[in-house]
């Protein structure tokens, strides 16, 4: 019966991501709204690292479909993306478990980054737009706040013990 409700209990999963999505579309001030974390892709990451065997690739996509829909990027941006660093997640996870904080905010700053250059290379193609450098440190922040992301989401995992 337990593990029946240990199974179960990919919601949490999921309404941590749903959170994640509506910390990405909060409103903010036009002159911070550049700086905004990487919300969806720090939780997914989490996800991947901590259950490379329940959450992957198709998680991705479905966050970054639903993250396309609800901020009005050009579609599949942010499904491309995730999914390029729900993959590479789940391809290194077990070297990312070992790492310590610091060194896990520089490679998570590097996945950052690869998903913000996704995004530049479509935001090129499509609409022949070079973003500001906000853009770029958008990805420095959320590696910054990585760390502070793993906690909550492992005292949460921990907690409502999914496995």
């Amino acid at each position: 019966m337990a593990t029946t409700l240990d199974q179960n209990r990919i919601w949490i999963i999921w309404i941590s991501l749903f959170i994640a999505l509506l910390l990405s579309i909060m409103p903010l001030p036009n002159w911070i709204e550049g700086l905004r974390p990487q919300w969806v892709a720090l939780f997914l990451i989490y996800w991947v690292i901590a259950l490379p065997q329940r959450i992957g690739i198709e998680h991705g996509f479905i966050c970054g479909f639903l993250l396309d829909i609800l901020s009005g990027t050009t579609m599949g941006e942010n499904a491309l993306s995730l999914s390029i660093i729900a993959f590479i997640s789940q391809q290194y996870h077990a070297r990312l478990r070992v790492r310590n904080f610091i060194q896990q905010s520089y490679l998570i700053a590097g996945l950052l980054i690869i998903q913000k250059l996704v995004s530049f290379l479509v935001l090129g193609i499509t609409i022949n737009q070079t973003p500001s450098i906000q853009f770029w440190i958008a990805s420095l922040i959320s590696a910054a706040l990585w760390p502070s992301i793993f906690q909550l989401l492992r005292n949460v995992r921990r907690r409502m013990h999914v496995r």
